[in-house]
This record gives C-alpha cells, structure tokens and sequence, in this order.
C-alpha cells in the first residue's frame, strides 16, 4: 500500500514509529507537511499539489495534524476525502474533538460521565458561574489550550474571580470545571484503535503540580483499567467518531470522567509505559480498513 504520514516534522517520535511500522510491513510510506501541500477544488476531479507535483496514488492517509494548523490540516484531509482516499481519522472527526466545547457537548449528550463544567466568556456574574461548579478548588482553561497550557487551578473562590477576570481581559472564552481531587494528580489515558483500548497508562503529576501532562515533567507507568473505564473510552472515541484516539480519563468518587478526546495522541509515553507496539496496530487497523475496493465516506 501506499500511505502518507501528515506530518509537519518526520524526526518526531510518532511520525518516526509509524514510518517504521509501515516499512517494516512493506507499504510505500511517505511523510507530507500539511501547510506545504496546496490544493485545487474542482468539481470531480479535487487534487493536492506538493512541492510542484499532483500527489496521487495513495491509498491511506494518516493524519498528524497539531492543534495550531487544525484549520489548514483539515481542509488537506477534507480533500484527501474527496479524492476517495481513506483516511484513519477524518476531518469532521478531528474538527469536533479539537473543539473542547462541542466536545464535551457532544459527550455530555451521550451521557458520558464528566466534571461539573461550566463555559464562558464574559460572564454576567461570576460568583454564579463558580456555583455552576461547585466552588473552589476548580480548574480554569482557556479553550485553545494544549498540552496544559493555559490551564490554571483557582484553590478559592477568590483566587477564582481573579482568574477570570483576567480571561475576560484577554477577550478569551473559557471552561471553569469541577476539580477532582480524589484523583490526586492523576490521569489514565486509554489508546483507542477501531473501537478497542489496545493500552493505557496512568500519568502522575510531578510534585506541587496538578497538570499531569508528560510535556509538564509528569510520569507514566501501565495500569490496568476497570470495564467501566474501558467501555468509557471506546464510547468517547465512537461518539467523536475517532477510530485512534487517546481519551483521557479520571478517577473519580462518581466513576470514571472524561477530561479529553485527542484526535493526534503522541506515541512515545504510551509505547514506553505499556511496552505495546501501538505504531504497529495502527499500520494494522489501515491494512485492514483501507484495502483497495472498501467504500470510502465522504467527509464533509
């Protein structure tokens, strides 16, 4: 098969696995920048051009699209859609889950447990907003951020108000949400393939901070998920309509909640932590999903 890698950096650990994976099962295996391919919308015949040539042949498409070229990544995939090429995640999906708020809206539809969460932007009363959540301690974030960023827990109600006075100064909308405490600075998160959590890991926070990300010098080691919690994650992923999604769960007095869906979770911490050849289950899930002949869906 031939398989392209949508990736803005080839020396990343991720697009690197996957290269691997690809070649080791013998699939021609390119590695494209989204923000260098250009494209040409025609009615019937859509092309991608890159670096002066009409890209062309590719049977599968892998999407590595980070969170600042959302908006640019997706049109690429969306016209990889039109050309009939399968894509592992696809535009509309990546779209919903990059978008924090319709996210939650979408999972909160569904049932899917999750912290008491309110969103804003310039709020009325800011007192009730802090209420909707039950008070401090509480966790506020930017809808932009990533990788922790942006992210700030309120300890009191003071500290709170502060906070968001200072989001609305910055003419930004915000998530206030329930800080779950119980968890103690950690987080699991399941790797979805196709509907099944092939691993999960759980990240701890290094000590006096509660963002647990692996970029914010967090750790990670295995864990062994309940069912709950495994039946959760596969349900997060279905309802984005995500087939490889990392979906971020916590442990709470309520059972497990959803904090995130990643449309793009990195490899490395997973792989390291589970000893699992997630690149490989990956390459496996396209070979078996991208044969020439299968009925493609449009994106939209």
């Amino acid at each position: 098969m031939k398989i392209a890698i949508l990736s803005r950096n080839r020396r990343l650990y991720s697009t690197r696995r996957l290269i691997e994976a690809a070649e080791q099962r013998g699939h021609d295996v390119s590695v494209i920048d989204v923000l260098r391919c250009y494209m040409n919308i025609l009615p019937h015949s859509p092309e991608i051009h890159y670096r002066g040539q009409k890209l062309q042949g590719y049977d599968a498409i892998v999407p590595r699209i980070g969170a600042s070229v959302t908006f640019y990544g997706t049109a690429v995939v969306r016209q990889f859609e039109m050309m009939d090429v399968y894509c592992l995640n696809e535009s509309v999906a990546i779209t919903r889950a990059r978008d924090k708020l319709r996210a939650l809206q979408l999972l909160a539809r569904k049932g899917i447990g999750m912290p008491r969460t309110g969103f804003a932007h310039s709020p009325d009363d800011t007192h009730d907003l802090i209420g909707l959540v039950g008070g401090a301690p509480m966790v506020i974030k930017l809808i932009e951020g990533t990788q922790g960023q942006g992210v700030v827990l309120a300890e009191t109600d003071k500290a709170a108000e502060s906070v968001i006075d200072a989001f609305r100064g910055l003419d930004a909308y915000f998530l206030a949400q329930e800080f779950i405490e119980e968890a103690k600075g950690s987080d699991i998160r399941c790797f979805v393939i196709g509907g099944k959590v092939v691993a999960a890991m759980m990240r701890t926070a290094k000590p006096g901070e509660f963002r647990s990300n692996l970029h914010r010098g967090g750790t990670a080691q295995a864990v062994k998920i309940t069912p709950e919690e495994r039946s959760t994650a596969v349900r997060a992923a279905k309802i984005m309509g995500l087939n490889v999604a990392g979906v971020d769960i916590l442990r709470s007095n309520h059972g497990p909640v959803v904090m995130e869906v990643n449309s793009s979770p990195g490899l490395e911490g997973i792989e390291a932590a589970s000893g699992v050849d997630i690149a490989g289950k990956i390459i496996e899930f396209i070979e078996k999903n991208a044969a020439p002949g299968k009925t493609r869906t449009k994106g939209g």
